[in-house]
């Protein structure tokens, strides 16, 4: 699991038919202090995050595993926005 802001959205007419009607956010990594990190990454949302927030994301077999709408030969979607953070308490 990984810990990052929510730095944007990205818009995609065309996409595989199991990203249809998902949120695709784009997700900052982001250290144990909320400081950004390099690494920028499309996250699909599957909790309601808005742009500006901070959220746990996973990704790999993680991501395929946060939804269960999605059938579990669903390989496409690599990285999921699964929480919400509220505070990070050092």
């Amino acid at each position: 699991m990984y810990m990052g802001k929510v730095v944007g959205s990205v818009v995609s007419t065309q996409k595989h038919e199991s990203l249809v009607g998902r949120k695709l956010m784009i997700v900052q990594e982001v250290d144990l202090n909320g400081k950004p990190k390099q690494r920028q990454e499309v996250a699909a949302d599957t909790v309601g995050a808005g742009i500006g927030e901070y959220v746990l994301y996973v990704k790999g077999a993680g991501a395929r595993n946060s939804d269960t709408s999605v059938s579990p030969i669903d390989d496409v979607m690599d990285a999921a926005i699964v929480g919400i953070i509220d505070r990070f308490d050092a």
